[in-house]
């Protein structure tokens, strides 16, 4: 097939070398527009069209996709088919009716299920016991077309963010190359979606990650796997911000106010929350690296009875 890929971030990747190394003509990559990022704001590609460039495919990065001139260019390629994957915008009708086998998403959740920005992270923090890969028919709603194909990915007792991420983003590729496949073949049968059972995976933001203590030690522990690597779950000790990376539930409950240490030593560094106790395990304060807690008592010892605290 004669394939126009849209996509931008880490995610979209392997999908995209799928395509490549799965025979199909890759006409052109539609990714965003570079922006400046670190400290000293330095313009990035992103990491699609860094792969792209390197496999000789042709980029594009209008500002947006509704504008003539680009939809002008896309309509003289002819595609078969556009791939999507974590693009990062919103496609207009026009689009989504211009090529013959229409617009396939590859999303990361089992549809109908989270559909929205983040169904990664939020998979983790609801505490599900598996998500996985769509790919769907694009239709005008968010993430609400007709499901074609799904691989699931069980979701392990330490999965973080980060990890279940690479999962998805590697079962991506042999999933659209088997949906591919099958629609040329004609042998799909397209699945509409239910409104039973959705939730909406809103966007992450930083405050997302500030412990609110008062919550049952579970859902913070999910809450920090969930947020690993961004944008993390962090608390507030003595002013400064104070990043939780990992952390193991305890049934017993302390006796202490969600929020205080419950114990400080070279067994451990337990905080109370509003059921059970949550013992943390990788810490960071601002400024200084990531450490294991007992690295971390050494050099900067906590009290027992001292208050993690919430500023929101």
């Amino acid at each position: 097939m004669k394939i126009v890929y849209m996509g931008t971030p880490d995610f979209s990747v392997p999908a995209l070398d799928a395509l490549v190394s799965g025979g199909h003509e890759v006409a052109a990559v539609v990714t965003q527009p570079d922006k400046p990022k670190g400290r000293g704001k330095a313009v990035q590609m992103t990491p699609v069209k860094e792969r792209a460039l390197a496999l000789g495919i042709p980029v594009y990065q209008p500002a947006k996709v509704k504008d003539e001139a680009f939809f002008s260019q896309l309509e003289a390629m002819k595609p078969d088919v556009i791939v999507v994957a974590a693009f990062g915008q919103i496609l207009p009708q026009r689009i989504l009716s211009l090529p013959p086998y229409g617009c396939i998403n590859i999303h990361a959740s089992l549809l109908p299920k989270y559909r929205g920005a983040a169904p990664i992270q939020w998979a983790i923090i609801d505490g599900e016991k598996e998500t996985g890969i769509t790919t769907m028919v694009m239709n005008a709603g968010l993430d609400t077309g007709d499901m074609l194909e799904k691989t699931v990915i069980p979701i392990e007792k330490k999965e973080t963010g980060g990890s279940l991420h690479d999962k998805l983003s590697a079962a991506g590729g042999p999933l659209i190359l088997s949906t591919l496949a099958k629609l040329s073949e004609g042998t799909l049968r397209p699945i509409p979606q239910t409104e039973e059972g959705t939730c909406y995976a809103r966007m992450l933001s930083k405050s997302l990650g500030d412990i609110n203590w008062s919550q049952e030690g579970a859902a913070i522990e999910r809450l920090i796997r969930g947020l690993n690597p961004w944008p993390s779950a962090y608390t507030h000790l003595n002013g400064k911000t104070l990043k939780i990376w990992e952390a193991d539930v305890l049934a017993e409950d302390s006796g202490k106010a969600p929020g205080q240490v419950a114990r400080a030593d070279e067994a451990g560094l337990w905080v109370a929350t509003g059921k059970g106790t949550l013992s943390i395990t990788s810490l960071q304060l601002e400024g200084k690296k990531r450490m294991g807690f007992d690295a971390f008592l050494r050099g900067f010892p906590i009290e027992t009875g001292t208050r993690f605290e919430r500023r929101l």
